[in-house]
């Protein structure tokens, strides 16, 4: 049925409810787990333009990596203990959802699983996050929304 699964993680509770997902069909289906997280980049030109920097003060992207990185390990240690197997992190920049419907095609993907965004207001809680209901509308491979 799945071979790959691709599981978009950025650290909230949204994120980790997916992934659980993707471990619950993973022990179904024998799939590879790839666990995403995505930062935005920044470019040189908007890391220059904070008026005061403290000397030594790392550029955006280099910290956003590193937190992202460790958004990945997190994840792959969690799922590794609720008994996850064939699991492996990727950190990426750029736009989330066009990195994640891209990075699913480079890796041939057979399923996205994505979180839902968390509730802010009533209004807000009906609807899908701009990341998940970006990359449902984009995909070419099935997306679970959870």
């Amino acid at each position: 049925m799945f071979k790959r699964i691709l599981v978009a993680v950025d650290g909230s509770k949204s994120s980790f409810k997916a992934m659980d997902k993707a471990i619950a069909l993973q022990k179904l289906t024998e799939a590879e787990i790839y666990l995403l997280c995505v930062y935005k980049h920044h470019s040189l030109f908007e890391a220059s333009l904070s008026i005061g920097r403290p000397e030594g003060m790392d550029i955006p992207d280099k910290v956003l990596s590193e937190y992202a990185r460790d958004v990945v390990n997190h994840a792959k240690e969690h799922a590794i203990e609720l008994g996850a197997v064939k699991v492996r992190g990727f950190v990426k920049a750029g736009r989330p959802s066009s990195v994640i419907v891209k990075f699913a095609k480079e890796k041939e993907a057979d399923l996205i699983v994505v979180g839902s965004r968390g509730t802010h207001s009533d209004k807000d809680g009906m609807l899908l996050g701009s990341v998940s209901h970006r990359v449902a509308s984009r995909a070419k491979c099935p997306v679970l929304v959870v």
